[in-house]
C-alpha cells in the first residue's frame, strides 16, 4: 500500500503497560505479550521494516519516561519485554511470509519446467519473478557430485557471484533434482557464460551443460530438456570438456533419432571385433583414442599408454576384421560414425552382435 500508516500504529496500549510496570514493578502479563506478537506480526505483513518499529518503541518509551515515576530497571525490563515479544511476533511473520514464497517459488518452478499450467497464467505468475516469457530463454544445468538444494552454501555462493557481475537482471537461478538450474534472456550469452564458470568452480570441477535459446512460455522447457539431454550426451560419452553447448553437439541427436539404424551400423561395422582374442572393447577403446585425438597415433598412442606400434598393430588388426582402415580418409566416416554410436548405445555391452 502507497499510502500505509507509519510504525506508531503498531505502539498501541505501549505507553499504558510502561506507565503501570514502572509504578507497580510486574513484569507483562500473558495478555500483553501475546498483544505485541500480534502488532509485530502486522507490522511484518504490512511491510515495515523492524528497524523503524524498534526505534519507535524505544521513542515512544522516551517521551513516556518523565511521566512514568517509579523503578527505573523495572521500566527498561518492561521496554525490553515489549520490543521482544514484538519483534518474536515480526519474525514468525517474517518465517511464514518467507516459507510462503518459497512454495510459491517451488511449484512456479516446476510448472515452468514440466510445462504443466495453462501457458497464459504461467506468463503471468513468471513476471513476479522477475522472468518474460514472451522472450527468448536459455537454461544452464550444473551438475557436481552432491545433490544441491536451494539455500546450501554452492548455490548461495553462485548466486552472490551472478548478483555481484549482473546486479538484478533478469536472472533465476534456481535447483532441480539436486543440480544448480540458471535461466537467463536468450541474448545474454555473457550470463551463460559466467554462471558455467562460477558452478563449475564452487562445485568442484562439476559439469554444466547449456541449452539452446528458445522462444515463448515453452521455451524454457525446451532448452531446460535440451540441456538435460546433452549432461546425459557427455557422461554416455565421457566427454571431457566443463562446459558443453546444445548448438555444438546437434549432430549426435542426428545420430540417435533412429536408434535400429545406429544399432545396424554399429553391429554390422563393429561386429567382427568381438571375435578378437580380448573381445571388441580394446580395440573400440583404440579407435575411441584415434578418432578422439585427430587421427594422431603417437597422441591416440600416448592416451592409451601404447608404444605408436603397439597403436599401428591394432590399427591393422581392426582393418583385418572389419574391411575398413582407419587411416583410410574414405572408410574414416562410416567407422567414426559407427564408434560414436557404440558408445552412444553402450556396445558391445548392450546389443547382441553378429560377426
Amino acid at each position: 500500500m502507497t499510502d500505509r500508516e507509519g510504525p506508531e500504529q503498531y505502539l498501541d496500549g505501549y505507553a499504558q503497560i510502561l506507565a503501570e510496570v514502572s509504578a507497580t514493578g510486574r513484569r507483562l502479563t500473558r495478555d500483553e505479550i501475546s498483544s505485541r506478537r500480534a502488532l509485530g506480526e502486522q507490522a511484518a505483513e504490512a511491510g515495515h521494516g523492524l528497524r523503524a518499529l524498534v526505534s519507535a518503541h524505544l521513542a515512544a518509551a522516551r517521551t513516556a519516561w518523565p511521566g512514568s515515576p517509579g523503578s527505573v530497571d523495572g521500566a527498561l525490563a518492561a521496554v525490553q519485554q515489549v520490543v521482544d515479544a514484538f519483534a518474536e511476533g515480526y519474525e514468525r511473520a517474517q518465517f511464514v511470509a518467507v516459507r510462503q514464497e518459497e512454495a510459491a517459488r517451488r511449484e512456479f518452478i516446476d510448472d515452468l519446467l514440466y510445462g504443466r499450467s495453462d501457458l497464459g497464467r504461467l506468463a503471468e505468475r513468471a513476471e513476479r519473478f522477475g522472468l518474460r516469457l514472451s522472450h527468448s530463454y536459455a537454461v544452464a544445468v550444473a551438475q557436481g557430485p552432491a545433490a544441491y538444494e536451494e539455500g546450501d552454501p554452492v548455490p548461495q555462493q553462485v548466486e552472490r557471484a551472478l548478483i555481484s557481475r549482473f546486479g538484478d537482471r533478469t536472472v533465476l537461478l534456481t535447483t532441480k533434482d539436486g543440480r544448480l538450474l540458471c535461466i537467463a534472456p536468450g541474448h545474454q550469452n555473457e550470463v551463460l557464460a559466467h554462471f558455467a564458470k562460477q558452478a563449475h568452480a564452487a562445485t568442484d570441477g562439476g559439469r554444466v551443460a547449456v541449452g539452446r535459446p528458445q522462444p515463448g512460455p515453452g521455451g524454457v522447457v525446451q532448452s531446460y530438456e535440451e540441456a538435460l539431454g546433452v549432461l546425459d550426451l557427455a557422461e554416455r560419452l565421457d566427454l571431457d570438456d566443463p562446459v558443453l553447448r546444445a548448438a555444438d553437439l546437434l549432430v549426435y541427436p542426428v545420430l540417435t533419432r533412429d536408434r535400429q539404424a545406429m544399432a545396424d551400423l554399429v553391429t554390422g561395422t563393429l561386429g567382427p571385433l568381438t571375435t578378437a582374442r580380448g573381445g571388441a572393447q580394446p580395440l573400440l577403446d583404440t579407435l575411441t583414442a584415434y578418432f578422439d585425438s585427430g587421427c594422431v597415433a603417437a597422441e591416440a598412442a600416448r592416451r592409451l599408454s601404447l608404444s605408436v606400434r603397439a597403436l599401428t598393430y591394432r590399427l591393422e588388426r581392426i582393418h583385418k576384421l572389419t574391411g575398413a582402415d582407419p587411416t583410410d580418409p574414405a572408410h574414416r566416416y562410416m567407422l567414426q560414425t559407427a564408434v560414436i554410436g557404440a558408445r552412444l548405445l553402450d556396445w558391445p555391452a548392450t546389443l547382441r552382435t553378429t560377426p
